[in-house]
């Protein structure tokens, strides 16, 4: 006998749907005009934070004009690797935000934040090599998510003391969500807004926090969308995705992570699939122009074994460093041809897309300009790969021209002399990169008038290449570690009878 399904509560049921949404707007507006503290409203295009924005737009809308004067900031954080379905939405949504809303006189202003190109995620990937996020290494939702957000609000703060922030989170999210939110309703300073745990001197205003997915829909479907966007395109769009949940606006760690949710990074290793867009590539044969990016995104997540990725990534960690585990070295980040394997792979997704895709995305940019002129910067400059080797990998992936400016000459080595070079170290790549190396250093710091740090920046250069090979670099880090191992035992042998007369005398005391 088939068991039925556990009825969900929903927030209209006591009062009914249209009293329960007049009441929600009048708290909203008693709370808008409660004080002078600006609000920052939360929009990631989703279902939730759509819900809560119609509810601030309309209870403002219906305001004298000459009252509604406390500035309201919409936010969104674009991650440059967001699903570039919902990222074309949410563009486009904003931009339809700003027009509307100073047509209707009302105090809101849109803003799209996005990572600083050093943090972004193609730049740490690609650039400085960091390997593709896994749960133990997650270091892709503060840089790409957290900090714009955190910068934006903390500007506001600065600003004006204090900041209000409105978003779309619910207690039926999760099990996990429930218990945070809960936690910060016991600390609420006044009716509704509660401490924000990361950011000083903000507090949180969740309008929706009770309702149920249901409820969120049927608001959707029955209330028109304010700045004149259609939501039964939105629900058209989870639809094609068939999943729950969203991408929330992240503002601190206790927000769920995107990864397992319906609509996030397209590039997001944490979860063993992307749903979201397998779904949206089998659903509509429209959309087969993304699955360049599924590929690659399955590409980027390791096989669930030790040796999942190590054949890309140095047996040295960034600074040089061999570190064991099991005897084994725990890899670092990924070797040069791995790094520019990647950015060959991002450009020639970008190329087939703008190719075969539909006119929206004739223009997609998976990895922009500025990324590009960074990610060079730091092969040259910081990993001394003075060969610079980006404009080449660009050309033969897009067949056009690099539309980079060109390096300081003193940093850069034609590809005669690079070629010369490794000739003459033999297929020694460790001796090689040495080399390379000390040349690099030695040419930045020909031009400076003082060149303080030199002998600093040579040294570290010989501690990260001096090894004769990988199997050099485990024998000595096992050498290290043992001769650590030893000299703490000779240590706490040594300390023993010290602490046998401490203790004789702590019991004399008693």
């Amino acid at each position: 006998m088939a068991t039925k399904k556990p009825q969900r509560n929903s927030a209209f049921s006591e009062a009914g749907f249209k009293k329960t949404i007049d009441a929600l707007k009048q708290e909203i507006v008693d709370l808008y005009f409660s004080d002078e503290i600006p609000w920052v409203v939360g929009y990631s295009g989703g279902k939730d934070s759509t819900a809560v924005l119609q509810l601030v737009w309309l209870a403002l809308a219906d305001l004298p004009k000459d009252k509604c004067s406390k500035p309201v900031y919409v936010i969104s954080t674009d991650t440059l690797v967001e699903n570039p379905v919902v990222s074309l939405w949410v563009s486009k949504s904003l931009e339809r935000m700003g027009q509307e809303a100073a047509d209707q006189g009302l105090p809101l202003t849109a803003h799209k934040l996005t990572p600083a190109p050093e943090n972004t995620f193609w730049v740490n990937l690609i650039g400085r090599g960091y390997p593709a996020p896994r749960p133990k290494f997650r270091w892709c939702t503060e840089r790409l998510k957290i900090n714009p957000s955190t910068q934006f609000i903390s500007s506001v703060v600065q600003k004006h003391g204090e900041a209000i922030l409105v978003l779309g989170t619910r207690k039926a999210e999760s099990t996990a969500r429930a218990k945070v939110m809960e936690r910060f309703e016991r600390k609420r300073v006044r009716d509704r807004l509660s401490p924000n745990g990361s950011l000083p001197n903000s507090y949180v205003y969740s309008p929706v926090e009770d309702w149920s997915n249901d409820d969120v829909w049927m608001f959707l479907m029955q209330v028109q969308n304010p700045w004149g966007y259609n939501n039964k395109d939105l629900l058209t769009m989870y639809q094609g995705a068939s999943a729950d949940g969203e991408c929330p606006l992240v503002v601190d760690t206790t927000t769920p992570s995107c990864g397992d949710s319906r609509f996030g990074c397209w590039v997001c290793t944490l979860v063993e699939k992307d749903k979201s867009m397998h779904a949206m590539i089998q659903n509509d044969e429209e959309k087969e122009w993304m699955l360049p990016l599924l590929e690659l995104r399955n590409r980027l997540d390791p096989p669930k074994t030790p040796d999942g990725d190590r054949p890309l990534r140095d047996f040295r960690r960034m600074n040089g460093a061999v570190q064991l585990f099991h005897d084994r070295p725990i890899p670092g980040p990924y070797k040069q041809n791995a790094r520019e394997m990647w950015l060959r792979q991002v450009l020639e997704a970008q190329r087939h897309i703008r190719e075969n895709g539909p006119n929206t995305v004739c223009d997609i940019e998976l990895i922009t300009l500025e990324e590009l002129e960074e990610i060079r910067r730091i092969w040259v400059v910081e990993k001394h790969e003075i060969e610079d080797t980006l404009p080449r990998v660009y050309e033969e992936a897009t067949s056009e021209a690099y539309p980079g400016g060109s390096l300081d000459d003193n940093l850069v080595m034609g590809a005669t002399e690079m070629e010369l070079l490794r000739d003459i170290c033999e297929s020694d790549e460790l001796h090689f990169q040495l080399v390379r190396e000390l040349l690099s250093v030695e040419k930045r710091h020909k031009s400076m008038l003082r060149r303080a740090g030199l002998f600093d920046a040579l040294e570290a250069s010989f501690y990260r290449n001096f090894y004769d090979n990988e199997e050099d670099a485990i024998e000595r880090a096992r050498t290290r570690r043992d001769a650590l191992g030893e000299a703490r035992e000779k240590a706490t042998d040594e300390l023993a009878p010290i602490d046998n007369s401490l203790a004789l005398v702590d019991e004399g005391c008693k």
